[in-house]
């Protein structure tokens, strides 16, 4: 049996919702960002209204996720008992804060890169 529509609507809202309070962010807060009205974000996030395509990227693109992950076709999480994930814990806590920073400011500048060659899919 295949989910409904309104399933799909009500999975994506959920999504929605989660990515902004995790990007700590109020509804009028995207809605500024997003040049909508604060009403606009809550019937979205409600999943009583639809979402276009360009508007599902930019709302991934301001929440910094992926579209994938918004429609629920990537994993909720991370797996915390992945080894890569535990073998890149370790390395970090090895790092000293200013490597860290550096790391970090590195890995956001990556990540802004393939976004503007479209190398990620937001």
């Amino acid at each position: 049996m295949t989910d409904s529509p309104d399933t799909h609507r009500s999975a994506l809202a959920e999504r929605l919702r989660e990515a902004r309070k995790a990007a700590g962010l109020s509804q009028g807060q995207v809605a500024k960002v997003l040049q909508m009205h604060r009403p606009t974000v809550s019937e979205i996030e409600a999943g009583n209204r639809r979402v276009s395509a360009e508007e599902l990227t930019r709302f991934a693109e301001t929440y910094d996720v992926t579209v994938s992950w918004l429609l629920g076709e990537t994993a909720d999480q991370l797996e915390m008992n992945d080894p890569r994930l535990q073998l890149a814990a370790r390395e970090l806590s090895k790092l000293k804060p200013d490597d860290l920073d550096r790391l970090l400011r590195l890995l956001a500048s990556m990540r802004s890169s393939d976004a503007e060659e479209g190398g990620v899919s937001k």
